[in-house]
């Protein structure tokens, strides 16, 4: 069975960034961007999703997190697409919905080849400590831009902005967790009636 696992280095005037990504790991993580709560975000892909992954960055946060979040974001989308390969025998759909007390979000999932992002979530403060929300989005934006995928993430129910974020990046883990599962009643076909994804 052939690795699924990827490493993308970027560097750029803003930021410094490595990522490793397993797609057939075991939750493994280790990161330090310098964000904390990024970090802890991060974290709940990789548990979530059975995917191993290791984040190295430095970025210009004595300007603010924008950079090092939205880099990081576009080099977890590289190495997803790499790591998935040609994208045959795997499932390619995945979905779920994640509740953490009051909130409730649901993600789905399409490694369709084609990069959007469809982004309805609102939060009820600005900041999660020192933490812009609207880097949650950017965030997403990068990962599906890189990895060309169709990424569907709606906050469903919630008031505390550290629940509704913390279940939009689990969901996410779990839906990537689906989608790139074999799927043993395929084989190695191709999930796609054009022949390619």
């Amino acid at each position: 069975m052939k690795a699924r696992r990827a490493t993308i280095a970027r560097q750029t005037a803003e930021t410094d960034i490595q990522v490793t990504l397993d797609l057939d790991g075991s939750g493994a993580f280790n990161a330090n961007t310098g964000v904390g709560f990024f970090d802890h975000m991060l974290h709940q892909i990789a548990r979530h999703g059975l995917v191993d992954l290791d984040v190295a960055a430095t970025g210009d946060l004595h300007i603010d997190d924008h950079h090092t979040v939205e880099d990081v974001g576009i080099c977890i989308g590289q190495a997803l697409r790499e790591a998935a390969g040609d994208k045959r025998g795997i499932v390619r759909y995945g979905h779920a919905y994640v509740p953490l007390d009051e909130a409730l979000s649901r993600v789905v999932i399409d490694l369709s080849g084609r990069p959007g992002l469809f982004f309805d979530a609102s939060f009820s403060c600005e900041k999660i400590g020192s933490f812009d929300v609207e880097l949650v989005r950017e965030f997403f934006q990068g990962v599906a831009s890189a990895a060309a995928l169709t990424l569907h993430m709606d906050a469903l129910k919630g008031h505390n902005a550290h629940h509704v974020a913390e279940t939009l990046f689990k969901a996410f883990g779990r839906a990537l967790r689906m989608a790139v599962s074999r799927d043993e009643r395929s084989g190695d076909a191709m999930p796609s009636t054009k022949g390619s994804l």
